[in-house]
């Protein structure tokens, strides 16, 4: 199956087309064919217009396009939209089913850590995106993600392994004296690892079911709170 997989949560994103399930017995093998860049600010013009080229590069047209992966946070609430919108339009055109990809549960994935698993991404303002996993995970186990300060992060990641891809969270976690993974840069192609295993398994969404998770609340929001 053709995959195409969409990360625009950050400053930097990624598109990756790549075929899954089809040189392995179990179906489980994702091989990525090319990652093309996305450069930060400018998403909205870009997206769509790689999209086209990177297929036409690598001699697809979109009715090619078996499944999509996307990220859906956390991260910046602009980027996450843009990224969104695009593959729902794309998968309501084409009728294809969609995985929504968590990148905590992306950095436990690429990880590949197993035990009492908690995934850092820094969050800005001081604060960290943070995913508490149990791997292997529990039939009935519901992973938490939320939002911690920093020094919240530090207290409460005693007795876990951070798994991470940013270098200042990781020297913190491992100056406090915890078990630290330091990952690679989180991009589309992890995005697609993750995303084929949940299309495997039957975690995928409708373009109308997909949303963002934001886990931070965005300004407009936090605003409206304050004033009720």
């Amino acid at each position: 199956m053709l995959l195409l997989a969409i990360d625009t949560s950050g400053k930097q994103g990624s598109i990756a087309l790549a075929r899954a399930g089809e040189r392995s017995a179990d179906g489980d093998d994702v091989e990525v064919i090319e990652i093309a860049p996305l450069v930060g600010g400018t998403f909205s013009a870009q997206l769509i217009p790689q999209i086209a080229e990177l297929l036409s590069r690598n001699g697809f047209m979109k009715t090619a396009i078996g499944a999509f992966a996307v990220a859906s946070g956390p991260g910046s609430f602009t980027g996450l939209r843009i990224g969104l919108a695009a593959v729902k339009a794309l998968a309501e055109v084409l009728q294809k089913p969609i995985a929504a990809v968590s990148l905590l549960e992306a950095c436990v994935f690429a990880s590949g850590a197993e035990g009492k698993i908690m995934a850092a991404l820094d969050a800005g303002r001081s604060e960290v995106y943070v995913g508490e996993y149990e791997i292997p995970v529990l039939p009935v186990q519901v992973p938490r993600e939320h939002l911690l300060t920093r020094n919240e992060f530090l207290a409460q990641a005693k007795g876990w392994t951070v798994v991470t891809p940013d270098s200042v969270l990781a020297e913190a976690a491992g100056a406090a004296g915890l078990s630290v993974s330091t990952l690679a840069p989180i991009s589309a192609a992890a995005v697609a690892r993750l995303g084929w295993r949940k299309i495997q398994s039957g975690e995928t969404v409708t373009p109308e079911q997909l949303e963002a998770n934001y886990i931070r609340r965005t300004d407009a929001e936090m605003l409206e709170r304050s004033g009720s």
